[in-house]
């Protein structure tokens, strides 16, 4: 007969013990047909689970708060002792990756954090592997509240150990690009749009900084760090500068310096397009700028856009795919990126222009200045970077009169450089000539002052003159360029208006009822026929504008200078042994253009599709004289009359 065997869980067994979570019944197994199987005293007997009872296994998320956090104490202090195991697997809490299936759940990642965030001072740095998987874990896209806990432990965590602060910062930085790392799109949370996710970067690094004023420093850093790279697409750029700009309203310590670093970024893209304009072939790098199409608004809130939306603009180009084309595209896409960003800055500068206080613009143009002065002002070839400054420049008088000081100042100072000199004077003078609300006075006040350095100079190389040498006397054909420069553009400004006093003997002086102020003809006259002899060195389209000008208003005949110095060679070297002027010969006559002053003038057109809106109103273009180019036309419909008639004589 068989022993018996007491029925685990039955009323008759020993005092039961209460087991919450799981309950078992271990019974003996019973063969439902009527055939008896022999029994073995060799065999154990056979158990099974009780199918009418509920077994259950303890999950994550039924683990309490006290609990966890007594397991994170626990594994942090057995760490300390060798014992990793606990460790480790609240580093897998944390490890699981954007886009990965399995996830913790939302209350337990919370119970963790929560942990963590009471045992900080425990996160020394023999722990920073547990602390670099928290800070860079995904956190942005979950629950509010728990972005809410997470950034409570960042603060604690960086003012307690002070070690991980850069790390926090740059992690915070790097949520502020096109690609946020640390977005996270949880299953258990609803999707949240691109604007969310950069509000959320937002509020954590001012809260951030709120807690660690210092941290500041450690910021500007990470923001040059985080910038994207030139070759970037223009929705990178268009992102990260927007969030820049939005952290300096609540960082306005470092409002400067992150001007600072987009206008530096800015024209470092703005010399490369104009760069690759020049190794195009003529005919396609001619006027490309002007075709490119308004570009589209603002993307900071459109998550659909991905950078092969910056293809878009291509359709219309020559699809041959031979490596011009392919570069012209690339070109383009510099263009669009680069007039994205200026129309950004614009906007963030008018904010401040139109709805500030005066003391805040006046804060602004000495950025904008001081930006001039030390980025765009040394960089060559700079195009459309600089008309920030001539936009915002002209929005008043004083404004204007500060711009214009400051070119004054650094194209006068000896202590500058030759060619800092050079692009000032260029700078002033084309500023001069183009702004529209450039005042007459000032027009004045620029050429008095021109013509008294120019008198300087003069007197000081006129002595030893043997001949025009660029080298030698290049400050005074920069000065005197300018001069011609702005004559050409602004000649109205320097006659008698109605508002001036003036004599009869004064006004008879000057025929063709143009009559200008005292001193402007005399200072052409003197500094055109000087012996440094200016109109061979200055660009020959200045000289020939400025010389057909001369010569209709009756102020200065220019045309018998101009071709005597057709025969005149210029000095190609600093030699004060020389004591000739070379004659040109057939041999010489080549490379001349080389040795003219450049006809680069920083303000000339602006044409960039997207941004020119800024400047509606405040440039002027050029405007002929009226009656010169009729004039010039019956001229030569006079030459060819009188060319065909000799024809004729001579056939007959």
């Amino acid at each position: 007969m068989s022993p018996m065997l007491p029925v685990v869980g039955s009323a008759a067994s020993t005092p039961t013990a209460k087991v919450p979570l799981r309950r078992s019944a271990l019974v003996r197994k019973r063969e439902d047909d009527d055939e008896e199987t022999p029994s073995s005293p060799s065999k154990k007997s056979r158990v099974s689970f009780d199918s009418d009872v509920e077994v259950r296994m303890v999950e994550d998320w039924e683990q309490s708060p006290e609990f966890i956090h007594n397991e994170v104490r626990r594994a942090l202090a057995n760490r300390a002792v060798g014992d990793s195991a606990g460790y480790d697997k609240i580093k897998a809490v944390f490890s699981v990756k954007k886009n990965e299936n399995e996830e913790t759940s939302p209350k337990v990642i919370r119970h963790y954090t929560n942990a963590l965030l009471a045992n900080v001072s425990a996160l020394s740095k023999s722990n920073s592997d547990l602390v670099h998987g928290v800070i860079n874990s995904q956190w942005l896209g979950r629950q509010e509240d728990y972005v809410a806990v997470f950034m409570r432990f960042l603060a604690n965590l960086v003012s307690a150990q002070g070690t991980y602060l850069g790390e926090t910062i740059r992690m915070l930085v790097s949520n502020l690009t096109a690609a946020p790392p640390s977005e996270g799109k949880s299953t258990n949370s609803p999707p949240l749009s691109r604007p969310t996710i950069y509000a959320r970067a937002h509020k954590a690094l001012h809260y951030l900084l709120q807690i660690i004023p210092s941290a500041s420093r450690a910021l500007s850093s990470a923001l040059i760090d985080a910038f994207p790279n030139e070759l970037d697409s223009r929705r990178n750029h268009i992102i990260y500068v927007q969030n820049l700009l939005r952290l300096i309203g609540y960082v306005p310590e470092l409002r400067e310096e992150v001007l600072r670093l987009i206008t530096e970024r800015l024209v470092k893209i703005d010399v490369q397009v104009q760069l690759d304009l020049q190794d195009l072939a003529d005919e396609t790098g001619e006027g490309l700028v002007e075709k490119i199409p308004q570009f589209r608004p603002d993307i900071m809130g459109d998550e659909e856009e991905t950078d092969s939306s910056d293809d878009e603009s291509e359709s219309d180009l020559d699809e041959e795919g031979d490596a011009e084309a392919q570069r012209t595209k690339e070109i383009i896409k510099n263009v669009e990126k680069m007039d994205a960003i200026l129309d950004i800055l614009f906007s963030h500068y008018d904010q401040v222009f139109t709805k500030s206080t005066m003391q805040d613009q006046i804060a602004s143009l000495n950025i904008l200045l001081s930006h001039f002065s030390t980025i765009i002002l040394p960089t060559h070839r700079s195009r459309h970077t600089q008309f920030l400054l001539f936009h915002f420049a002209q929005q008043s008088t004083e404004h204007v009169d500060a711009f214009v000081g400051a070119c004054a100042q650094i194209t006068f100072d000896k202590k500058q450089p030759a060619m800092i000199r050079q692009a000032s004077a260029a700078y002033l003078a084309s500023f001069v000539a183009r702004g529209m609300h450039v005042a007459a006075p000032i027009v004045r006040e620029v050429f008095d002052y021109l013509d008294s350095e120019l008198e300087r100079l003069r007197h000081t190389y006129e002595p030893s003159c043997r001949g025009p040498d660029l080298r030698r006397y290049s400050s005074f054909y920069v000065l005197t360029q300018a001069m011609l420069y702005i004559f050409c553009f602004r000649w109205r400004d320097l006659q008698y208006g109605t508002e001036d006093d003036f004599n009869d003997d004064e006004m008879e002086s000057y025929p063709y009822e143009h009559h200008l102020k005292p001193g402007v003809k005399e200072a052409l006259s003197a500094n055109s026929f000087s012996k440094l002899n200016p109109l061979k060195v200055c660009s020959p389209a200045i000289v020939n504008e400025f010389a057909r000008l001369g010569n209709h208003l009756g102020v200065i005949y220019l045309y018998h200078l101009l071709e005597t110095n057709k025969r005149v060679r210029l000095v190609r070297h600093v030699d004060p042994t020389f004591t000739h002027v070379n004659r040109e010969t057939a041999l010489s006559a080549r490379g001349d253009e080389e040795q003219h002053l450049d006809e680069y003038f920083p303000f000339d057109p602006y044409h960039l599709p997207k941004s020119k809106r800024w400047l509606a109103g405040d440039y002027r273009e050029w405007v002929g004289v009226p009656g010169l180019d009729e004039e010039e036309q019956s001229a030569s419909a006079s030459d060819e009359e009188d060319s065909e008639e000799e024809e004729g004589t001579e056939t007959d």
